[in-house]
């Protein structure tokens, strides 16, 4: 690759993050978390009882796997094992542990077990083409609450947790890229909550202290808010949703059979995502590949039915768990690469296609996703669970735009500087916007989408590693560093351009502190990590 600028501590932050999969992450977290909250029940700082926490613990995980498993089964349907550890992670934090030494509480561990299982069932029952609407923990507990058995009291919102809970947190935060998310709904939360507090004679800082250590708003918004299922696709939404929830958490009501939960304004929540969004998962069916480099192929896969995308957005595909098992058996990977059989890739075909292609880093060595791809045969089905991202060009045709790709970061690009799906080879693109696009590459070889590119009517600046010369309707832009003056000499109208970055983390970083050094106003970014 193109020599480029990055920032240590964040490069290794990304690399060891990009191990794994937002779904790991969290589940390892939560872990963590469950560990650490043991180790303050030892140490008197919890007061629970530790053969209570065990047995709360493993209530929570036992009930919501083998429910998960079984209704998995019965619904035909794979499993996904780690979406249910996470479930039952989550509820071990929402429910109190039932106090063994006042005697067998049947209601509390009843209503906990049911809270379970119908975290398990909301996954099928509460569900549109396969694709849950509400957040299966909160759902449970909920409709657990109901019943009067038991309710949640999301006891980790304790002071000695949140020195645990916050870096965890942001952890998460920092690697879903939701941070602005949160902070809109920790603001709103915080500002509702505090105000309360404040009227009720407290001083701020201990207005402040309460809020964040006894009430349940970084848990919220850090595992269960920004789960990517019941999420919009689009940024403004998230942000505009996450206004919404903050007040439905913190405003105090009481309808009479129900009042304010944070549970139930995550459920509304997921209501008002559900009615933005691409609805219900879609049912792919293999159709081929093909090599776009030495080190990149593009997959193709048929849907069975219309998918509604934006040039640009990204597809979550969920992997047969068989190929994934299959590829772990081999020697040296029999634990896999851990990040399991969810992975996101930009889509490279345009809307109203009949087929959607994604492209995809295949050089060794590759995860065990790519190689469950890899190994796919015409025919095969997998599911579609999610279109998402705002990594689009501007609706004014008018705007002026700089397209930045370092490597494999070309895919997002595609869709959009392709013509009609109808059009014929020999046509050129209909694009009616003013197009740079800069290309990081190492060599001639390694500029996938080349003749795609050529039909695109778009002005292409190719900069190769190893010095060589780009195809004959690229501009050479030579071989050296991109930084802000080499960026600024490539393109001196920058400054009235909007900038897209795509590639690694670290590609984006550096190429981004270029974009804004040579002037220009709006940077959008799309960081390919962990898959």
């Amino acid at each position: 690759m193109t020599a480029i600028t990055t920032t240590p501590l964040g490069s290794r932050l990304d690399t060891a993050l990009g191990r794994l999969t937002m779904y790991r992450l969290v589940l390892w977290v939560l872990a963590v978390l469950a560990g650490y909250s043991l180790l303050l029940n030892v140490l008197g700082w919890l007061t629970f009882g530790l053969p209570e926490m065990l047995a709360h613990l493993a209530l929570c995980l036992g009930l919501t796997y083998a429910s998960s498993q079984g209704l998995a089964a019965l619904f035909h349907v794979r499993p996904h094992t780690e979406s249910s550890l996470i479930t039952g992670l989550l509820l071990y934090f929402l429910f109190w542990p039932s106090q063994l030494t006042q005697g067998l509480q049947v209601a509390e561990i009843g209503g906990v077990a049911l809270a379970c299982v119908l975290a398990s069932a909301s996954k099928y029952a509460l569900a549109w083409r396969g694709r849950h609407i509400f957040n299966p923990a909160a759902a449970g507990a909920f409709l657990a609450g109901l019943t009067g058995l038991n309710i949640a009291t999301w006891w980790a919102a304790t002071p000695s947790m949140l020195w645990l809970v916050l870096p965890g947190v942001l952890l998460v935060l920092y690697r879903t890229r939701k941070v602005t998310m949160a902070a809109i709904f920790t603001v709103v939360a915080v500002s509702i909550v505090a105000a309360d507090l404040l009227r009720a004679g407290l001083e701020l800082p201990e207005a402040l202290w309460q809020t964040f250590a006894q009430r349940p708003v970084l848990f919220f918004v850090g595992f269960m808010l920004t789960e990517p299922l019941t999420l919009p696709p689009r940024r403004w939404q998230q942000l505009a949703l996450a206004a919404v929830v903050g007040v439905l958490f913190a405003v105090p009501y009481n309808l009479g059979f129900v009042a304010n939960s944070p549970e139930l304004a995550l459920l509304v929540g997921n209501v008002l995502a559900f009615a933005a969004g691409q609805r219900g998962a879609v049912r792919l069916s293999f159709e081929g590949s093909r090599p776009l480099t030495p080190t990149t192929t593009e997959f193709s896969f048929r849907p069975e039915r219309p998918v509604r995308f934006t040039p640009g957005q990204a597809l979550e595909l969920h992997l047969p768990p068989d190929k994934a098992r299959e590829n772990r058996t081999r020697k040296g990977d029999a634990m896999g690469d851990g990040k399991g059989i969810r992975r996101v890739f930009s889509l490279t075909s345009t809307p109203g296609a009949p087929l959607l292609t994604i492209g995809v880093g295949t050089a060794e060595p590759v995860s065990s996703a790519k190689r469950a791809l890899l190994a796919l045969a015409p025919g095969d089905g997998l599911t579609a669970t999610s279109v998402s991202g705002d990594f689009i060009l501007p609706r004014d045709p008018a705007t002026p735009v700089l397209l930045i790709a370092a490597g494999i970061g070309i895919t997002p690009y595609m869709g959009q500087l392709a013509g009609a799906p109808d059009a014929e080879p020999d046509e050129t693109s209909a694009l009616d916007r003013d197009v740079v696009l800069l290309y990081l590459a190492k060599n001639p070889e390694e500029l996938a989408y080349a003749e795609e590119l050529q039909r695109s009517g778009a002005r292409i600046l190719a900069r190769l590693a190893d010095g060589s010369a780009p195809p004959a309707f690229m501009h050479n832009a030579g071989a050296g560093r991109i930084d802000a003056a080499a960026l600024k000499e490539l393109v001196p109208d920058i400054g009235g351009r909007e900038v897209f970055v795509s590639g690694s983390p670290a590609s984006v970083r550096s190429l981004r502190a270029a974009a804004r050094g040579a002037g220009a106003r709006r940077v959008h970014v799309d960081s390919f990590t962990g898959y």
